[in-house]
């Protein structure tokens, strides 16, 4: 995952909850298959998956993830990133620890590669964290900072919990999940960024020990449901930057998802395990920038980088600037509920419908949804 946390470290101790996993059944007298992400792990008595925080306990599988975070911070919303889901409001941010990728440029590698043993935990119930957004006026929560599907059963008994008192919930997730538990993992989500690593298999093989496929009908799979969903490449110089691959990703996009899901460009650090690369330079991100516009992505924006121009939201018909950005902090905002002032043409993403918010109403047209609240 690329983000990372700004505060709010986690204090130490042991979760009080012992959680009983889901996803799995048992193959033979020692071993449970998980069925959670494609790993498909098969689990000996008293191992861990890949992903460290799913063990097998007496034959039966657990989730050591559950209600134990890494730590608490309230973000902006457009660091997950998300430009189109409520721009300018904030969200608690959380997370727990492993992974169940294995990315060689993790930059937050010091959590997602992490077992539970090696990092302090600070207990907190969903209720617990549903009182902390709410005490710091969060718009909603964020499952972040490692991968959520990992510790879905937390992720969903918090969402739940969340939405009952009417808090959004966000998931920041590379998509690596079965379609088996897809519907339960998101069921509560109302928005999504999903990184999409790279193209190429080859890719997703060598550098995250995982498989292109899973990740793109994940997206697939998000399209057809209420899930607000972004998208986010970091560009890794040499790996994955070309110009051909880029294209053929955009095309994907607007193939299968359509023109209107926003697409981040993301700038490479070196960190982990691949130092020996440079930092992302700024022509690659714009060359990014314009092929996916010339392939028809009506949204695209540049992040790790200060450029105001390119993470600005601008009208795609009259070329209006709607939201004017500083990093993460939204500087300029016209929009009039959904549409752009000066020709009134229709933004997809999920907007407030004003200084008096109403009821949530939802209207779909071409192959892009839009929502007001």
């Amino acid at each position: 995952m690329a983000e990372e946390p700004t505060g709010g470290g986690a204090r130490g101790g042991e979760a009080a909850l012992l959680h009983e996993a889901r996803w799995w059944r048992p193959i033979d007298r020692d071993k449970l298959l998980c069925y959670l992400c494609p790993r498909l792990c098969e689990v000996g008595r008293g191992q861990a998956g890949f992903c460290f925080i799913r063990q097998n306990r007496q034959g039966r599988l657990y989730s050591l993830g559950y209600g134990r975070s890494t730590g608490f911070a309230v973000d902006p919303i457009e660091k997950k990133p998300l430009n189109h889901f409520l721009p300018g409001t904030n969200v608690l941010s959380f997370g727990t620890a492993g992974c169940n990728l294995g990315c060689k440029f993790c930059q937050n590698w010091n959590i997602s590669k992490a077992r539970f043993a090696e990092r302090s935990s600070e207990p907190a119930t969903p209720e617990k964290v549903v009182e902390l957004a709410q005490a710091a006026g969060s718009e909603g929560i964020a499952y972040t900072y490692n991968e959520p599907v990992i510790w879905a059963e937390y992720a969903i008994d918090v969402a739940r919990a969340a939405r009952a008192v009417g808090l959004k919930n966000v998931m920041v997730t590379a998509g690596y999940v079965t379609p088996e538990a897809r519907p339960q993992v998101f069921e509560y989500m109302d928005a999504a960024n999903v990184d999409l690593k790279a193209f190429t298999e080859g890719f997703y093989r060598g550098f995250t020990l995982s498989h292109l496929q899973p990740v793109l009908d994940t997206l697939a799979w998000l399209h057809e449901t209420d899930v607000w969903t972004e998208i986010t490449t970091l560009l890794i110089p040499g790996l994955n930057d070309g110009a051909e691959e880029i294209a053929r990703e955009c095309d994907w996009i607007v193939e299968h998802m359509g023109p209107n899901v926003p697409v981040h460009f993301t700038a490479f650090h070196p960190d982990f395990k691949m130092l020996d690369r440079p930092r992302t330079p700024a022509p690659t991100l714009q060359m990014a920038r314009e092929i996916a516009h010339q392939r028809g992505i009506r949204f695209c924006y540049l992040g790790n980088v200060h450029d105001s121009e390119a993470q600005a939201t601008v009208c795609p018909s009259c070329h209006e600037v709607l939201i004017r950005r500083d990093w993460h902090a939204v500087q300029y905002y016209a929009l009039v509920g959904n549409r752009c002032p000066r020709c009134n043409e229709v933004i997809p993403g999920v907007f407030h419908a004003g200084p008096h918010r109403g009821e949530e109403r939802r209207t779909y047209g071409g192959r892009y949804r839009v929502r007001l609240i």
